[in-house]
């Protein structure tokens, strides 16, 4: 990618420790990754609303409501896929450097990418949730529809049917959902944030 030219980095702002003090929170990402039908977006959701609980300052990134604004022109296409990481780090780069908490729920297939991220965002800012429920349990939740699709041929460049899925080698938390309830993966993921 091509950086434009005559571009100029602005300084004077206010700084990461700034809002970290107005907030009383350190920044960081959650980065949850796993199959379509793991369960990220519910732990993503119950995990900001625990977190506002505690009066934390928390932001969900979902991957599907991503596709309607920031990334609706990207396909599934795995160069699509990388772009479409690439700019959801770029933007958890942006929200951590204010303070906040970024919880994402981003398929993320493929391990460069999330390495990629890690980079972007900063490996102290960067917490790994492997969302590890079973193929065979999202498959049999399906509550998209997507799997039975994709099973069918009607979808191409599926995650766990016509593309793989590359595991993380290290996750800072590794949570299946189909062996653990929502109460007690949402106090362990808590736990990343607050040291507890």
């Amino acid at each position: 990618m091509q950086k434009p030219e005559n571009i100029i980095w602005e300084k004077d702002y206010l700084t990461r420790p700034d809002f970290e003090d107005l907030l009383g929170q350190k920044g960081c990402v959650l980065w949850f990754t796993g199959l379509s039908g793991s369960g990220k977006s519910t732990l993503a959701k119950a995990t900001q609303k625990a977190l506002h609980q505690l009066g934390r300052y928390a932001i969900v990134l979902d991957g599907d409501n991503i596709r309607h604004g920031l990334n609706k022109n990207l396909t599934f296409s795995e160069e699509d896929r990388n772009e479409n990481i690439r700019r959801v780090s770029e933007v958890c780069k942006l929200l951590v450097n204010h303070g906040a908490i970024v919880i994402t729920a981003f398929i993320s297939p493929f391990r460069q990418d999330r390495i990629n991220a890690k980079a972007v965002i900063g490996e102290e800012s960067f917490k790994e949730v492997f969302v590890s429920t079973p193929l065979e349990v999202c498959i049999e939740r399906d509550v998209k529809g997507l799997y039975a699709k994709a099973q069918r041929g009607e979808i191409k460049n599926f995650t766990g049917i016509s593309q793989p899925y590359e595991e993380p080698l290290m996750p800072a938390l590794s949570i299946n959902t189909s062996q653990e309830d929502l109460e007690a993966s949402v106090s362990r993921i808590v736990g990343l944030v607050t040291g507890s």
